[in-house]
């Protein structure tokens, strides 16, 4: 990737000698990083090297007159004005100036400050816009017509408003292996932002498992972006996430997919461990039958804080543990506690965010023979 704004926006901190260079760099900190666990050689799994990103999100930044895109400048100190970005798909680079020019035409800047971006693999695209003002009926008539103009959906934020142009989704289509996955990802909810390395994520992670024959709990699972792909490996599969919004995207995934043998429970990890353990009863367990269940494997893929003692040590109690992490820090520390009872069998790194310092790691683990 070639970007005029190397050097001073923010957004990429590591580019001097190209893609394989960065990559590279990546490679040895982590290897380095998680020697005391795992000697073997990491699984790499590389990026596009531009026009990578499906979701990105950008600053709306008014000087004088005139409203610009921006993005804060490296120093952290400031901000870079910017009318590309080579990490967003095509899709979004073509849009953002004809998005932008609307903008000014139909008069609707007054307060606008930031603008993100939602597309699919196929050019479907939701793009919110984020005001620090009431959005009123002839904002939305003013929307409308730059939605139907360029082919969008738009919705508009402001304090306790949300005003829908559209619809506040686009429908994602992933190739893993043969296999073919249909999501609803929502406007404001997370999502991998990388679809092609997401793809890879979840061909390693479904691989890892062999033990297929029994059932799969899954912690974290969000908008089932892996469960899915799971339950077409297991007999069945219980996932928890605590996250509303994500559930109910994760049970219309499910039916989207034909799907029919996952139970999804709304609780954290502490409250589902309680429940199962007979701590405490929870009307949102009355309806699973945990006795129906023959669990041998867990898969993990928690947010940016980790597991945790408490977490890991649950998770401890399953013969294979694989666990995809966004911040290697704290899977390292979530390590030391896996590793007292289980082995690392599989290590893999996925440049997910290309020229920054952040990858997603998965680890493969087995419990120990006593």
């Amino acid at each position: 990737m070639d970007c005029k704004y190397f050097g001073e926006c923010g957004a990429c901190r590591i580019y001097e000698n190209g893609y394989e260079a960065q990559l590279n760099e990546k490679v040895q900190i982590n290897k380095e990083r998680f020697t005391p666990y795992f000697s073997g050689e990491f699984s790499v799994y590389k990026s596009l090297d531009e026009h990578y990103r499906a979701r990105s999100e950008f600053k709306i930044w008014h000087s004088g007159d005139d409203i610009f895109y921006a993005m804060n400048h490296i120093d952290k100190k400031s901000v870079v004005f910017i009318d590309e970005c080579p990490q967003v798909n095509e899709y979004i680079a073509i849009l953002m100036p004809q998005l932008l020019s609307a903008i000014k035409e139909y008069d609707i800047g007054f307060k606008l400050f930031g603008a993100d971006f939602l597309s699919s693999s196929s050019g479907e695209i939701v793009v919110s816009l984020l005001y620090h003002r009431a959005l009123d009926e002839a904002w939305q008539e003013k929307a409308k017509k730059i939605a139907q103009e360029l082919n969008i959906y738009i919705i508009g934020r402001s304090r306790k408003q949300k005003v829908v142009i559209g619809q506040d989704y686009i429908t994602e289509t992933l190739h893993v292996k043969s296999d073919i996955y249909t999501f609803n990802y929502i406007e404001n909810s997370f999502t991998q932002p990388n679809p092609r390395v997401n793809e890879q994520m979840i061909a390693w992670a479904t691989q890892k498992f062999t033990d297929t024959q029994h059932d799969l709990l899954e912690l974290y699972c969000g908008a089932g972006n892996f469960t899915i792909p799971f339950a077409k490996k297991f007999n069945k599969v219980l996932a928890t996430e605590i996250s509303k919004s994500s559930i109910n995207a994760a049970k219309a995934n499910m039916l989207l997919n034909n799907v029919d043998n996952i139970e999804f429970v709304r609780m954290s990890v502490e409250d589902f461990v309680g429940a199962i353990d007979g701590e405490r009863e929870y009307r949102r367990m009355k309806d699973i039958d945990m006795k129906s269940y023959h669990i041998t494997s867990i898969f993990v893929d928690p947010p940016r804080s980790g597991m945790g003692e408490y977490s890991c040590a649950f998770a401890a109690r399953y013969n294979h543990i694989v666990y995809i992490s966004c911040n290697p820090q704290t899977l390292l520390e979530d390590l030391e506690i896996l590793c007292t009872t289980h082995d690392i069998t599989d290590m893999a790194l996925f440049d997910q965010f290309p020229y920054t310092h952040h990858v997603e790691m998965g680890v493969k683990l087995i419990k120990k023979s006593l």
